[in-house]
This record gives structure tokens, C-alpha cells and sequence, in this order.
């Protein structure tokens, strides 16, 4: 296929994925005419399903906003709603919120790692073809997905879309038992996400670099899952009430989803956004590692992500770790809530990346409105930004399969819900 050729590539569904999408690739003379992702799901509208709900209704109803990420939505959202209600949870509620979202960040990673990214990079369509040649590699990412499973199931009574967290705490404390248990299973799988972390670093990776935002939460003593400031890699340092001072949403005429710039700028959120900005929180063993695979982090390649999942599930071992060796039981696992009227602002880190929330209630504590700000729609202009760089740098010239092959990477490298199974892709090529 030649630069002067004119051609057009048409993704007209991106298939067994959370939401509906499609990319249009248009190539003229050498260059990219037109290059869209766009998203046509049919709006979902929880947020008007939010509108007149109890307060405590909430939490549930925003766990079925995801299927992967349902720790993600509870959390902002009780976070939200007890800044409404000028309540502050226990330091046990805490320590026990940060243990669930590593469960959620474990179980998370590990799907993306091992069922959709890897097959890219060992020159397979599946995970199926992959399993046969690298069997180990593929049981060992069902059984750290496990392990991230059994952590949200813990504590949110069951691993997809819990109902164990509340406005407040938990509705119930697993007794030491169980937690020692818990933390025996840790301590096992410990090597298993080193080797990963160690396996990742090793792949041949694009040296794509591009000049991008870092949008992700910070915290002065911890790696960020649920507290902490957000910050930029351009010296962006606010909390979750000022969001909406520094960004805006807007509707891109091709897409359903709404897309979100900083400053009028696309913007990256996820894991790499995380690693850019907390690289003083990593810890020493996992440093040096990769300090001996000559990776270094901050990164501008955005083909490091699927390295910064691996190490991310570390981390998140590693917390589990730490929390679960010092467990006790408390005196309840919830602080009682009265409501009242106010507004609430929450963010946490999903798995994805920022996912930020807020809530207007009234004294009874119903529900006056609702927005959720979810990490998949802010990166959407970043992806196409990407797309549209990372083709220059790979070269246009290359043949239908390449050029397909080589989007699908660049967008899984995001893991977005509407991306999860782009190996099957079905496109069409118009030549002129």
C-alpha cells in the first residue's frame, strides 16, 4: 500500500465490550484525513435514575454503573456523600476502604494484562492461542484475578457489583480468621505478581514518545487509591470541589460520550497517570528492578501501561499486605449518618484512572442531582490524540492488517470498557 493511495478504514463495532464504538481511519495522500473513535451506546442515565433515590440507596445503584470496576463508583460515592452530610468515617473504615480497592485494582489489572493486552505483544489473537504456548503466564493472571475477587467479595459480599459498603463504613467486619487467611493468600501470590512485574518489563515494547498531560490523584504519604489531591504533570494541585473550576466536558459531534479537556487540552488518567506523579510512593525492591531493566518512570511512552498495571498490582499486594497483617476487629464497622441538605464532592482512583463524583441532597437526604465523571470519557480526546501520533510515528504506509493491529494496541493501551476485545475486529478497507 503505497503513501499516495487513498484509504479509508471503518471499525464498525468494537465487540464483547462494556458500551458500543466504533474507528474510522481515513488516509489521503500520505496523511490522515480523518481519524475518529466514536462512541454510540445509548445513554444509560443512572444519573436521573439517582435523582429522588435515598441516600442510601446509593451505593448499590452506582455499583451497576460497571461490571470490573464497582468498588470504584461505591467509593466516590460514599465519599461524596458524606462530605454532603459533614461526616467523617473511622480511620478503621479507612485502612478497610483501601483493602477493598486493591482488591478491585488486583483483579482489574490482572483481566487486562492477561486476557487482552499480552496476546498483542506474543503475536497471538486470544488469550486461548496464548494459554497454549505460555500456560503458566495464563494461570498465573486467572489466579491473581482470583485472589482481587476474593478481597471485593470479602468485604462487598459478592466480587461483581457488592452491596457490603455503605455510606458511613461496611455493613459488616470479617472476623480475624478469615483475615489471616486472606493474608496467608497474599503472601503467596507476592511472587507471582513480581514475576509479572519482572516478565512485563522484559517485552519488547514500542519507543513511541509523546508529549501528554498526567491528570491523577496525589497523597503526601501513600501511593493514591482513595484519598489524597489532584494534581497534573503541569503543576495542577486541587481538590475534588474545584474540579469543575479546571475542567470542562463537551459533546464531540461523532461520539455519545462526553470528552473532557484541562485547560482546553486533552489529558491522560489511569496508571501511567499515576506512576508520573507518585514515583517517590513506589517501592525500593520494585525500583531497582526495573532500574536494572533500564525502565525508567516518569514515562511518556504510553505503551509502558501495561508494565505500570503489573507493578500496580504490587502495590496493591503489598497494601493488602500491610493492612491485613494489622487487622482488628472494631467496635462497629459504620458510623451512623444523619442526613441533611448540602452538596459532595468524592474522587478516587478506578482502576482506569480519576473517576470523580457529585451530590446535591436535601434535608431528608434524597437525591437532588447527580454527576459521575467516569476515567473511560476523559480519556477519549486523549486516545484519538494518541492515535492520531502514534500512526505518524508507526508509518501509514503499512498494510490494512498493520495499520488495524496497530490501533487496537495504541487503544488498549487505555483500557477502555469499549476497547476490551478489539482482537476481533471486523474491518472494512474502501481504496481510491
Amino acid at each position: 500500500m503505497g503513501n499516495k493511495r487513498r484509504i479509508r478504514i471503518d471499525v464498525p463495532a468494537l465487540t464483547r465490550v462494556e458500551g458500543e464504538g466504533s474507528l474510522t481511519l481515513k488516509i489521503d495522500q500520505g496523511r490522515i484525513e480523518q481519524l475518529q473513535l466514536s462512541i454510540f451506546e445509548p445513554p444509560r442515565y443512572f444519573e436521573k435514575f439517582l435523582e429522588g433515590r435515598a441516600w442510601h440507596e446509593v451505593p448499590d445503584i452506582v455499583a451497576r454503573i460497571c461490571g470490573i470496576c464497582p468498588v470504584a463508583y461505591q467509593m466516590s460515592a460514599v465519599q461524596a456523600l458524606e462530605m454532603a452530610f459533614d461526616i467523617t468515617p473511622s480511620d478503621w473504615v479507612q485502612r478497610i476502604r483501601r483493602l477493598f480497592y486493591c482488591g478491585e485494582w488486583i483483579q482489574s489489572h490482572a483481566l487486562h494484562i492477561h486476557l487482552l493486552a499480552l496476546p498483542d505483544y506474543l503475536g497471538f489473537d486470544s488469550v486461548i492461542g496464548m494459554a497454549a504456548k505460555h500456560p503458566e503466564e495464563a494461570r498465573r493472571g486467572l489466579a491473581l484475578q482470583a485472589l482481587g475477587n476474593e478481597l471485593i467479595r470479602l468485604f462487598g459480599g459478592r466480587s461483581v457489583h457488592p452491596v457490603g459498603a455503605r455510606v458511613g463504613g461496611f455493613h459488616h467486619a470479617p472476623d480475624a480468621g478469615t483475615m489471616e487467611r486472606l493474608h496467608e493468600k497474599l503472601q503467596q501470590l507476592k511472587p507471582e505478581a513480581q514475576a509479572l512485574t519482572d516478565w512485563c518489563s522484559s517485552l519488547p515494547m514500542p519507543e513511541v514518545i509523546d508529549n501528554f498531560i498526567s491528570v491523577a490523584m496525589t497523597n503526601a504519604t501513600e501511593y493514591p487509591f482513595h484519598t489524597g489531591r489532584l494534581a497534573s504533570s503541569e503543576g495542577l494541585d486541587i481538590s475534588a470541589q474545584q474540579w469543575e473550576h479546571y475542567f470542562r466536558e463537551e459533546q464531540a459531534p461523532h461520539s455519545t460520550a462526553l470528552w473532557s479537556f484541562l485547560h482546553n487540552s486533552p489529558y491522560l488518567v489511569g496508571p501511567l497517570a499515576r506512576l508520573n506523579l507518585n514515583t517517590e510512593h513506589l517501592p525500593a525492591s520494585i525500583t531497582s528492578r526495573l532500574k536494572n531493566k533500564g525502565v525508567n518512570f516518569p514515562s511518556q511512552n504510553m505503551f509502558h501501561s501495561m508494565l505500570a498495571r503489573a507493578i500496580e498490582i504490587e502495590i496493591a499486594i503489598e497494601e493488602a499486605l500491610a493492612i491485613s497483617g494489622n487487622y482488628h476487629l472494631p467496635d462497629s464497622p459504620y458510623i451512623e449518618v444523619t442526613p441533611r441538605e448540602g452538596v459532595g464532592y468524592g474522587m478516587t482512583e478506578a482502576p482506569r484512572g480519576l473517576l470523580w463524583h457529585r451530590y446535591e441532597t436535601d434535608a431528608k437526604g434524597l437525591i437532588h442531582s447527580a454527576r459521575i465523571v467516569p476515567p473511560t470519557s476523559q480519556n477519549q480526546a486523549r486516545i484519538e490524540q494518541d492515535l492520531q501520533h502514534s500512526l505518524q510515528a508507526y508509518g501509514l504506509d503499512h498494510s490494512e492488517e498493520e495499520l488495524r493491529l496497530h490501533c487496537e494496541k495504541v487503544i488498549r493501551n487505555y483500557d477502555p470498557c469499549i476497547s476490551c476485545a478489539t482482537h476481533f475486529l471486523q474491518l472494512k478497507l474502501e481504496r481510491r
